[in-house]
């Protein structure tokens, strides 16, 4: 079985590198929106409040998804590009 899309067949639109990339942006607002989860005051680090410290690591965090979310989705429109050019030849 050849791993090249056959003349005139559409590359499917659900890819796992599209359902990943999706996902790693969902999950900081998920976290940031389940206020229950962090809405406390202990453990406390250098003297933060947990409530402060863990919105604070999030954004790090948030900029990490980001920029993973973006390589995948660039890895998977080379693909694309790549096996479309291969189809026209």
């Amino acid at each position: 079985m050849s791993s090249e899309t056959p003349a005139g067949a559409r590359l499917p639109v659900v890819t796992p590198a599209r359902v990943l990339a999706g996902l790693s942006l969902l999950l900081p607002v998920v976290a940031m929106l389940w206020v229950s989860s962090y809405a406390k005051e202990t453990p406390e680090l250098g003297g933060l409040p947990f409530f402060y410290w863990y919105q604070l690591a999030w954004v790090p965090a948030s900029a990490i998804f980001t920029v993973t979310a973006y390589l995948l989705l660039r890895r998977d429109e080379q693909a694309r590009k790549a096996a479309a050019d291969g189809a026209s030849a």
